[in-house]
């Protein structure tokens, strides 16, 4: 198997394609995520930045077959053609990432400044993803969650989550999903976006 098939694989499986019924649905990766809303100086909200560490198995597993200098650490530019099939492949997934302003959709842009880490045996995928036209509004709302639960997100215990230039008087609160045990099997009602129950969520209001 070449290289490029290899991280090809590797981030098809991240993003599920199918690998699992959704009757059946529960993660198989796990991310830990922290987030940052980027304001302009004129208080408008341009996009989300995001560093997603992936558990340890499927950070294993994404390395394979990749050339290092030094035997289990890997610079950013051995990571480089992995971070592109990541992000190219995550267009397709809407990047796992929902946001509305003033409760109306607010589509982004391609990703951009993207890069993967190594460190401690874990992968941390670094990407920011600017909103197609930056926005000023009072409420804003992002969502992260996968809607087949192929991939379970969760947000850092610590510091999970800044405003970067934001005006003064705007107010961040974060909501986490419940917990899976709690909640029902999919069902043909949710069969298409069972995922959205484990939803982590950004709130931001501003004057």
């Amino acid at each position: 198997m070449t290289v490029k098939s290899l991280l090809r694989l590797a981030f098809l499986a991240l993003s599920g394609f199918g690998l699992t019924d959704v009757a059946d649905a529960h993660p198989h990766v796990w991310v830990t995520m922290t987030s940052e809303v980027v304001y302009a100086p004129d208080g408008s909200v341009t996009g989300v930045r995001h560093a997603w560490q992936f558990d340890d198995m499927f950070s294993t597993f994404a390395t394979q077959g990749i050339e290092a200098k030094k035997k289990g650490e890997f610079t950013r530019q051995e990571l480089a053609p992995l971070a592109e099939v990541n992000v190219t492949s995550l267009k397709e997934f809407d990047y796992f990432t929902y946001a509305k302003a003033n409760g109306k959709k607010t589509p982004f842009g391609p990703p951009v400044d993207y890069f993967l880490e190594y460190k401690d045996n874990l992968l941390t995928l670094h990407f920011t993803l600017p909103f197609k036209t930056p926005v000023k509004t009072q409420n804003l709302d992002v969502e992260m969650f996968d809607p087949s639960y192929f991939v379970d997100f969760s947000f850092a215990e610590k510091d999970p989550v800044k405003l970067v230039s934001a005006p003064d008087a705007c107010k961040l609160a974060i909501a986490k999903p419940a917990d899976a045990s709690t909640l029902p099997p999919p069902g043909e009602n949710l069969a298409n976006n069972y995922g959205s129950q484990f939803a982590n969520k950004i709130l931001v209001k501003c004057p």
